[in-house]
């Protein structure tokens, strides 16, 4: 069986890399880096490149929970680090999710997804009607409790930690700050609103907390990538 849904309005989006088309990622202006992390139960690898103020990433994972999973992902952000969109697909033994998640000019959010085959948990994008709740009204479709939300954040992926750290300056004095981010749970790729703060803690450690309920103590490197996320990722 195969599910989809449209919940967000059609508009246009800004092009972005396709899975494997590495072709495209030149240094010609702008600087490409190639990050891999090894997690508990997984592993993940970005290939990402910078442009000004700007970051595309293709990304490829691994992981086992709730079963074992692949990852692919395609990442743009436009200046400043704000997410323009996420483009991502979880697959296991015999079941497929997808999400595209896209902010538009004017900061309103919309998505696609879609799911094939059985796994157990939430369908992919917001649970109907609960991001609606949260916000002002606005276009049919639209995920309005995220309006106003600067960036997405990818479950289990250190990457999209990377925005906001850029984007504030935390390593260079910067913070603390709240966040309201688009957070997408992995491998099931439901949305959802998630109240992020990170603070300095010195020798570029922060202090993340999320919702409340989660903390750590992440350790970046120079580049502002995540080095040491404990009971997530560490830098290879």
């Amino acid at each position: 069986m195969i599910s989809t849904a449209q919940c967000g309005t059609a508009r246009a989006v800004p092009a972005i890399l396709t899975k494997g088309d590495y072709s495209e990622l030149k240094e010609v202006g702008g600087l490409v880096q190639a990050v891999a992390w090894v997690k508990d139960g997984g592993a993940e690898y970005a290939h990402v490149r910078f442009e000004g103020t700007r970051l595309t990433a293709t990304g490829l994972a691994i992981g086992a929970d709730p079963e074992p999973y692949r990852l692919e992902y395609d990442l743009a952000t436009g200046d400043d680090y704000v997410t323009r969109r996420l483009r991502v697909t979880t697959a296991g033994a015999g079941w497929r999710r997808s999400l595209d998640l896209v902010r538009h000019d004017g900061g309103s959010w919309s998505c696609t997804a879609q799911a094939e085959g059985a796994l157990g948990g939430p369908l992919p994008g917001p649970e109907p009607g609960e991001l609606d709740e949260l916000g002002e009204p606005g276009e049919p479709g639209e995920l309005r409790g995220l309006k106003g939300a600067l960036d997405c954040d990818l479950g289990m992926s250190p990457l999209t930690n990377t925005m906001p750290v850029l984007r504030h300056r935390l390593l260079d004095g910067g913070g603390p700050v709240e966040l309201t981010m688009a957070w997408v749970s992995v491998p099931h790729l439901r949305v959802d609103l998630s109240v992020q703060r990170y603070a300095p803690l010195g020798a570029n450690v922060l202090h993340f907390e999320a919702d409340g309920s989660f903390t750590a103590d992440i350790t970046f490197a120079s580049d502002a990538f995540v080095a040491d996320y404990p009971g997530v990722a560490r830098r290879l």
